[in-house]
């Protein structure tokens, strides 16, 4: 399994845009085979950057993801607001001090 973050920073006036279209896909990327489970994490002092974070079965199911029809309806979408170039990670734990 694989951890994928992504860092995403929006032009100030399109946020509002972002996560009101996020509400409309958020079950689709969430239910894509492959992926175990997402959370969308907004920074509080700077509420344009927003961060996802998701569990992945493996790189190829990530990039199966990459390479869908749902990503290429999301990413050209968003890609309009973005006020940064993204960054994104793939990671493995390697400590979890959470309890669940």
């Amino acid at each position: 399994m694989i951890t994928r973050i992504v860092k995403l920073e929006f032009e100030k006036n399109r946020i509002d845009d972002f996560l009101a279209f996020f509400e409309t896909i958020k079950h689709r990327v969430n239910e894509f085979p492959g992926c175990y489970g997402m959370k969308l994490y907004q920074d509080v002092e700077h509420p344009w950057i927003v961060m996802t974070y998701s569990h992945w079965e493996s790189q190829e199911a990530l990039d199966t993801y990459r390479n869908s029809t749902t990503f290429g309806e999301v990413w050209p979408t968003i890609k309009a607001w973005f006020n940064a170039k993204p960054e994104a990670w793939s990671v493995q734990a390697y400590f979890n001090g959470f309890n669940n």
